[in-house]
């Protein structure tokens, strides 16, 4: 490593105010156009670098860290999740892994709550209506009726950060609190929350209204929400995902939404990011199903915000110090 000017490989463009900082900070080698590196190419122009920038369209496996460059000591993922890294592969080449949590927590709460009132209030159905020709058929009594959401009752499922931020912005809306995690939370979360606990995830998931995924991805959440599950749910219940995609059996979900078994889902998040799923886009039209473009955490300040994070934990690596947001392999895989 070069010690005081790395040489650093940005897999992406980043906000200009970060651009010009790393430019400012570091050897800097940008991409030209904004678009998702290949894994040869990702390999190729970070060959004699020192870092490498990611993002989540980098799939870091075992194979692509293999063959990046010898140079390359640090991983700094642009971002919370590190799904797309093979930690342990890192760890055994002695790539130090790191990420940009908490930064993402506030606006992934707001977006929650934007696609909770989505769905019940029928808010883009209503939009929709009138950008057809400008012209709706003014209001009566039964016009565009949604569903209220006080009182009604809000399933977390996963009450970390994004969790909490979430319920913390539903009790504003009178909504109940439940929850389900692997651990339950000190009596005193519980108490500022209101928040119920539940030991059974399949329990809650009957007694709900409106379920919202906030827990990481690993073996053991993967499908968390899947067919036998989704049977569990009321009718009349609200699905919502700002985590990950392999949380929820999307097959399942779209076949429990067209047989009327649940009654609707807002998701920013899909199996198949490149081309989505043809039934899913079809309850989208026909507002069974609110889509939005992996938004959760799109704000010019969250970007900026994680761009900081980075420049700490590249300077801090470099400084030869424990860099404060290091990913830990998993010891057990």
């Amino acid at each position: 490593m070069t010690g005081l000017s790395p040489k650093v490989f940005l897999s992406r463009r980043l906000p200009d105010l970060i651009e010009e900082r790393m430019g400012a900070l570091f050897d800097c080698r940008f991409i030209g156009e904004d678009v998702p590196q290949n894994p040869n190419a990702l390999i190729e122009q970070s060959r004699d670098c020192d870092v490498l920038v990611s993002t989540i369209t980098d799939k870091l496996d075992a194979s692509v860290i293999e063959h990046l460059g010898d140079n390359i000591r640090l991983i700094a993922q642009f971002g919370n999740g590190v799904d797309n890294i093979d930690i342990n592969a890192a760890a055994a080449r002695g790539i130090t892994v790191t990420n940009t949590p908490s930064v993402l927590t506030d606006d992934t709460a707001d977006m929650a709550m934007a696609l909770i009132l989505s769905v019940p209030r029928r808010l883009i159905e209503g939009s929709q209506t009138l950008l057809k020709d400008g012209t709706w058929p003014g209001w009566s009594p039964n016009w565009m009726l949604g569903r209220r959401l006080a009182g009604k009752r809000l399933g977390i499922v996963g009450l970390g950060r994004i969790g909490m931020a979430v319920a913390r912005r539903a009790r504003a809306f009178g909504l109940e609190i439940h929850y389900y995690g692997r651990s339950r939370k000190p009596a005193v979360v519980e108490e500022e929350l209101d928040a119920q606990h539940w030991e059974s995830l399949d329990d809650m998931l009957a007694a709900i209204d409106i379920v919202t995924l906030h827990t990481p991805s690993t073996d053991k959440t993967h499908h968390i929400i899947n067919k036998e599950r989704l049977a569990l749910m009321k009718d009349d219940a609200y699905l919502v995902n700002l985590a990950r995609p392999t949380l929820i059996d999307e097959a399942a979900l779209v076949d429990a939404i067209e047989s009327g078994q649940i009654s609707g889902a807002a998701l920013d998040v899909f199996e198949h990011h490149q081309k989505l799923n043809p039934r899913l886009l079809e309850l989208a039209r026909a507002n069974k199903v609110v889509l939005t473009a992996h938004m959760g955490s799109a704000t010019l300040e969250s970007r900026i915000e994680m761009g900081e994070t980075v420049i700490v934990n590249i300077r801090t690596f470099m400084d030869g110090h424990q860099p404060p947001h290091r990913v830990l392999p998993d010891r057990a895989g």
